[in-house]
């Protein structure tokens, strides 16, 4: 489309945006997602032109808007977990994307050292954490780690430590993404010489049932803040038009915003871990569940949710733009 022609389209659209003559949160978030919209197509087409120059001017303006400190209204919360957090993982769907191949890569790099190098799985692990889990092995009771502490001590020290440890992973992304990446490669590389070793002593089917009931939510949590991490990192490297204090102060809210939503899933994986994983002989049907639960709702939440709400805020607002016209 020539540029003439899609400002015209889009023209009068722009200006009633640009008035901003609206209280209500929920339009002013459906007039930022058509603009970037918008911006997105122009930068592909017109990278250098007037038009993006405005455009980019106006996605500022617009963002500022909505996110400004004011007081919010008594279903911000409730927005927070039905739109605005869902839309942050469809904004940042690519920095999700690597996170998930960077800690995948390594998880196997985990396990293959494992294999290859008996002393890798001590290295990792500890000699401590090793020697205890071959005791409880040959007492028959393989998972009796997850046994030894009091249900809500267990949970309480466990939901600290994960969500200490999601907004350290968010926080060193300010090193240009590395101290992030650090992380993921730590993490992987410790779950994938984990569940190595307990493959090798023929527990690996077992310790799937027992391990990922509260697993599936915790990694995928990590694996997230993994993602917000990037996104602060990237903001500073890849600043596009902005200048890169406002990327940088952009991203920092974006991936903060995404770690705290992260702490519910946080705080019900510890609850598994300390209160259900530890009851390491229920019936099969029941771990399956609970880990298909898990993972569906990650799946859902995280990537279809989000892309389904996108369409149709996207689709609201062209109808809207076509009513106009």
């Amino acid at each position: 489309m020539r540029e003439a022609l899609f400002v015209k389209q889009n023209a009068t659209k722009w200006e009633q945006y640009e008035s901003m003559q609206s209280s209500s949160p929920d339009e002013l978030a459906d007039r930022f997602i058509a603009i970037t919209d918008d911006l997105a197509y122009a930068k592909t087409f017109y990278p250098k032109s007037k038009t993006t120059a405005y455009l980019n001017g106006l996605a500022a303006r617009l963002h500022q808007s909505i996110y400004r400190n004011k007081r919010e209204k008594r279903g911000r919360f409730i927005t927070f977990w039905k739109q605005e957090l869902p839309l942050l993982f469809k904004k940042h769907e690519k920095p999700l994307l690597y996170a998930f191949l960077f800690f995948i890569i390594f998880c196997l790099m985990g396990a293959l050292s494992a294999k290859y190098d008996d002393t890798f799985v001590r290295l990792i692990m500890g000699d401590g954490y090793v020697n205890m889990t071959n005791q409880n092995i040959e007492n028959g009771d393989p998972f009796g780690v997850y046994k030894k502490m009091d249900a809500f001590e267990m949970f309480f020290y466990i939901a600290i430590n994960n969500i200490w440890v999601s907004f350290v992973a968010f926080v060193l992304g300010v090193f240009f993404s590395v101290g992030t990446v650090y992380m993921l490669i730590r993490n992987g590389i410790m779950l994938g010489s984990f569940q190595y070793y307990f493959f090798s002593k023929g527990l690996g089917w077992d310790s799937v049932l027992v391990i990922w009931i509260h697993g599936t939510l915790e990694i995928s949590a990590i694996v997230i803040a993994g993602a917000a991490g990037l996104v602060l990192g990237n903001s500073i490297l890849f600043p596009k038009t902005y200048s890169r204090m406002d990327s940088f102060r952009q991203g920092a809210k974006d991936g903060l915003k995404i770690v705290i939503g992260l702490i519910p899933i946080f705080i019900i994986a510890a609850f598994l871990e300390g209160y259900v994983t530890r009851h390491t002989s229920m019936p099969a049907w029941v771990s399956c569940s609970i880990l298909a639960t898990s993972l569906a709702f990650i799946i859902w939440y995280v990537i279809i949710y989000p892309n389904r709400l996108h369409q149709s805020i996207t689709l609201s607002s062209a109808n809207g733009t076509e009513n106009r016209i």
